[in-house]
């Protein structure tokens, strides 16, 4: 089981720190490079290989990992990917039923699936939009989901070259606003009900959405946040993979919020999270730190791993805050 996150970028000796976790938690290592923010882990031909992308960088690096008794890992190759600026760099996604290939873009005109061995582009997307990326993921072997930046949705089948959906553009209410996006794990080859599309914009937005029919929402809210986030990269929302409703974001400060979305309409009104982890900000008071990336325990309901800015790393469990009414 593979646990994916974004790397916090944290200066060591002059290159880039990226501490990630992968196989349920049991490794904790370092890798030093460029500066690789995205990181993705799987197994090819009984290989453990990680793909990593980030800012300055036009190339995905894929690592080869060494056995379980060793920590030792080392670059094998670079495969080509058009990066569009360091607020605009190549995001990665990977998934099990096919890993001997990568989904990657910047942009929504240059989004590629690409064979890891030859290098070759088997599937570009047909579409000419140069809106940057904010998210992708594989939906099954043959399907993806794409957000942008603006919070428009792509749903692209590779099996036909021009089918491809896209939802109605969000609308901004203020200039600047930017979306990500995270995917029910269910999703993965099981099909599902309800929402399962979760949008958060740097304002603190959230829409949630059918995958069936995501241009209409089927929940809205607005989240607790004291400042919209200025680092929109370092947005994350992610589903609960064995808890229904409950989701979680960060990226706007040092603390990661979860919330219950079961009582959510689809008229916007404000919403408070049923926990807070302010364990990053605690350990370091004082500091203006940001929770970098956080994802969720895929066989422990209520255990989570996030990353800061300072180069930290935390695995934690939660329970809901009581009420004292």
């Amino acid at each position: 089981m593979c646990l994916n996150s974004r790397i916090p970028p944290e200066s060591l000796n002059g290159q880039v720190k990226k501490i990630f976790a992968w196989q349920d938690m049991k490794a904790l290592k370092e890798m030093k490079s460029s500066s690789s923010y995205y990181l993705k882990s799987f197994m090819q031909k009984k290989i453990s290989l990680l793909l990593t992308s980030g800012p300055a960088e036009n190339s995905i690096q894929v690592w080869e990992t060494a056995a379980e008794d060793s920590d030792a890992i080392k670059p094998i190759s670079n495969i080509y990917a058009e990066s569009k600026g360091e607020n605009n760099w190549t995001k990665i996604a990977t998934t099990s039923t096919n890993s001997s290939c990568v989904l990657h873009g910047s942009a929504v005109n240059n989004i590629h699936i690409t064979e890891l061995e030859s290098k070759k582009s088997v599937y570009k997307l047909g579409e000419n939009s140069s809106d940057a990326i904010s998210n992708l993921n594989f939906l099954d072997c043959c399907t993806f989901l794409v957000c942008t930046v603006k919070g428009q949705l792509y749903l692209a089948d590779t099996r036909e070259a021009q089918s491809v959906m896209k939802s109605r553009a969000t609308p901004s209410t203020l200039s600047g606003e930017r979306w990500c996006m995270g995917v029910k794990h269910e999703l993965q080859g099981v099909s599902t009900t309800g929402p399962s599309v979760a949008s958060l914009s740097s304002e603190g937005r959230m829409t949630l959405t059918d995958v069936r029919n995501f241009s209409v929402p089927v929940k809205r809210a607005n989240c607790s946040i004291q400042e919209p986030g200025s680092n929109w990269d370092l947005m994350c929302i992610a589903w609960a993979p064995l808890l229904d409703d409950s989701l979680s974001i960060s990226g706007f400060n040092g603390t990661v919020q979860i919330y219950d979305s079961k009582a959510w309409h689809v008229s916007a009104a404000e919403v408070e999270p049923i926990f807070i982890h302010k364990g990053h900000a605690i350990t370091c008071p004082g500091e203006a730190l940001l929770v970098t990336a956080h994802v969720w325990h895929p066989c422990k309901p209520r255990t989570l791993l996030s990353s800061a800015s300072d180069g930290s790393l935390h695995v934690w469990d939660w329970k809901e805050i009581q009420s004292t009414d």
